[in-house]
Formats: C-alpha cells, structure tokens, sequence
C-alpha cells in the first residue's frame, strides 16, 4: 500500500463529495444553524429551561455551543458521522462503477483506505465547522459574558472558553464511531440507505436505551454515552473518568467495524 495513492484516492472523493449537494447543504445548516438559535435566545424572553445550561443562553455566549452540542447529540450527529460513511462505499454499487475503480492501479487496499480516510475526515471537519460557529455565534450575538458551571461556580472568559472547545473535542470520537458503524452497514450491505439509516437508528436506540435502568457497564459500552462525557468539564472538580471511558468505547467501535468492513471488502467479488 501507498501513502500516496491512498491520499490520491482520498482527493478523488474529496472532489466527488464537494460537489454533491446533501453536503453543501449540510455544511450551510452548520454554519447557519447556531447563529439562527442564538439570535432567537436574544430576543426572546423564554430559554430553553430544560436543557443542560439553558437557564444561562441569554446571559453568556458561552452557553450557546453547549446547548448546541447538548442538541446535536441527541441524533444530529450521528447522521453527520453516517451521511459520507454510509453513501462512499454504497455508492459505487448504486452506479455500478466498482469494475471501473477495482481494475485501475489502485489495489483494494488503497481504494479501501482511501475512502475510509475521506468519510473519518469529513466527520472532523464537520464537527470542527459545528463547534467554530456555535462558539462564534456565542461570542457575536451573546457576548462574552463569564459562564456558571455544573457546581455553580463562575467560570472567567478565558476558562470558559478552554472548557468549552475541550467538550467540542470530546464529541470527535464518538462521531466517528457512528462514521465506522456507517462505513460497515455502507459495504455490508451495499445500500446507500441502509448505511445511513442503521447507525441513526441505532443513535436513537442508544439514546433511549440511555433513559432505561440498567447494569452501569452496559450503559458504558453504548458510543451514544460518550457524547455526553464532557460533563464532567464543567464540575468542580472536574472528572475526566467517563471521557476515557467513552473515547476507548468510540475507539471500539471505530477498530472493529473498519476491520470488519475491510474484511468483507477485500474478499468481495469485482461486480457482484
């Protein structure tokens, strides 16, 4: 395998996906989506009492990307991580163009890697576009008031804002276990559909599941339970335990269904 034929394959479908217009408009309800809620906390009256840091939208900007993150959790992101991951590799059997790509001069392996490479990317980025402008829309409509923390202490600008991008960063793993998750169902099953929608619904089984009394340890093997870890940043003092927990849970499911799927991949018959 070669590094750069992976990343060859790998701007390939970056030029494939830049043009594709679910991405576009993902991209758009990214950058757009945060401000639209943070101009409606401003002027409006009612906050969004219920939720995690609601009570302070209107108070500091800093409450506005964790509300959003506390949103996008629910199942948002789990179709961003599953949009790329569930379509790269089902695509090509929709169009019928593996006996084109699978004879070129890339082997499978390089294809394999390649797109894997494109779908974890564009779920970073995503997230990364996300949390950019929750954070700005915070700090532009809101302002940069110092924020109340879990235990009620006041967090300074400064501190508040580190704690608010290490909590955008814990998200990363998570999403990409969905990605991973999205990339299996995507070559298992060879449906565009079915790679998209298994991991959502998957999301929102754990997420239910997540309400249920049960057995801690099975709660934690959930991905679903990493993505509200970040918590714990916001106490005094801070607990780091589920964070680890969730990341080494996220990286699992990553390892496993990439392997599995490159299993599949690599003993698959060139069209059928």
């Amino acid at each position: 395998m070669s590094v750069g034929a992976v990343l060859a394959v790998a701007h390939v479908e970056w030029s494939k996906l830049a043009a594709q217009v679910k991405v576009r408009l993902l991209f758009a309800v990214c950058i757009a989506g945060p401000f639209i809620f943070a101009a409606a906390m401003r002027v409006q009256s009612n906050a969004p009492a219920d939720t995690l840091f609601g009570r302070t939208v209107a108070e500091s900007g800093f409450a506005i990307p964790l509300v959003v993150l506390g949103f996008s959790a629910l199942w948002p992101l789990a179709v961003v991580g599953s949009l790329v991951g569930g379509d790269v590799f089902a695509a090509e059997d929709r169009y019928g163009t593996w006996t084109n790509v699978l004879t070129r001069s890339r082997s499978r392996t390089e294809v394999f890697v390649g797109k894997v490479l494109l779908a974890l990317s564009f779920s970073v980025v995503a997230v990364a576009v996300l949390g950019v402008s929750s954070v700005g829309a915070g700090l532009l409509v809101i302002g940069q008031q110092p924020l109340i923390g879990l235990s009620g202490l006041l967090l300074l600008p400064s501190e508040a804002f580190v704690r608010v991008a290490l909590a955008w960063l814990s998200i990363v793993p998570p999403t990409l276990g969905f990605t991973a998750l999205a990339i299996l169902a995507s070559v298992a099953t060879r449906s565009s559909a079915a790679g998209i929608g298994i991991p959502v619904l998957a999301g929102l089984i754990m997420q239910l599941a997540a309400f249920v009394d049960g057995p801690e340890t099975a709660r934690q093997l959930l991905i679903a339970n990493a993505f509200g870890a970040w918590h714990g940043l916001f106490t005094e003092p801070r607990y780091y335990r589920p964070l680890a927990y969730g990341t080494a849970v996220s990286v699992t499911y990553v390892v496993v269904s990439i392997s599995l799927a490159y299993g599949m991949f690599r003993h698959r018959e060139i069209g059928r």
